[in-house]
Formats: structure tokens, C-alpha cells, sequence
């Protein structure tokens, strides 16, 4: 069995890595699920959480939202609405959208807009809890 896989994470504005892994852990909707080199196949949904990769010994962090994975042997794909450095995060945006989230959900909505405000808001409070946890 090979020591590494690769690694596609696909964002809708960007690739954001494409390369050799050597381990991969990321909230499934069920989860953690933890990836190596002959993993067996799945596919599954992402919730927005947090993406941790190893590439050459060293684990980098990321904050990915809603997406898909498909898990390979060989090869793991995943096509998120967006991922982001935890250097790469606007600290001051993010809790701006935290406060416009927090402030639409107290009042009054349609069950889609709840639920639409309510995932702006995991969106958020996901890029603060990263930027804070791994920017160093």
C-alpha cells in the first residue's frame, strides 16, 4: 500500500490544493472521517467544518464550507462552496457576518430564510473558530 494519495480540493473560485497527501481528516456529515492511502471507496456530503491535511510530514488546517468528497484508493476529490487558509480568513469580515447573521435570526423569517441565515452563521462562527485555532 502506497504512503500517499492524491489530493484534489476543489473550491468554486479556485483549486485549492492539488497533490500528493499523506493523511486527511474532515468533518463528513456523520463525522470525522479519517483518509489514508487504500482507503475504501465512499462518497458522502461535507458540512461547513474544519479540513485537516498532512503533505510532507506537516498538517495544514483549513475552513471549508458545504461540498462533497469522493474517496479512491488512489485519489480523494473534494468540491466545496468555498476553503480557505486560516492566514487567508478576514477576521473583521467574518465576525461582521457573524452580527448580521445573529441579528437577522432574531427576527422574523420564513423557515427558508431561517435556515439560510442559519448557514451563513455556521459559515462564520467555522471561519472565526479556524482563523483562531491555527493562525498563528
Amino acid at each position: 500500500m502506497a504512503r500517499t494519495f492524491q489530493l484534489e480540493i476543489i473550491a468554486t473560485d479556485r483549486v485549492f490544493f492539488k497533490g500528493e497527501c499523506e493523511h486527511l481528516v474532515i468533518t463528513a456529515i456523520d463525522g470525522l472521517l479519517g483518509i489514508m492511502a487504500g482507503h475504501e471507496p465512499l462518497v458522502t456530503c461535507l458540512p461547513t467544518g474544519e479540513l485537516k491535511y498532512m503533505v510532507n510530514g506537516e498538517w495544514k488546517y483549513a475552513a471549508i464550507s458545504e461540498g462533497f468528497i469522493q474517496v479512491m484508493p488512489e485519489k480523494s476529490v473534494i468540491l466545496a462552496d468555498s476553503c480557505e487558509l486560516p492566514e487567508e480568513i478576514d477576521i473583521k469580515r467574518a465576525e461582521e457576518a457573524r452580527q448580521r447573521a445573529e441579528e437577522k435570526l432574531r427576527q422574523k423569517q420564513s423557515i427558508f430564510e431561517y435556515y439560510q441565515t442559519q448557514a451563513a452563521l455556521n459559515r462564520a462562527m467555522n471561519r472565526l473558530k479556524i482563523s483562531q485555532k491555527h493562525f498563528k
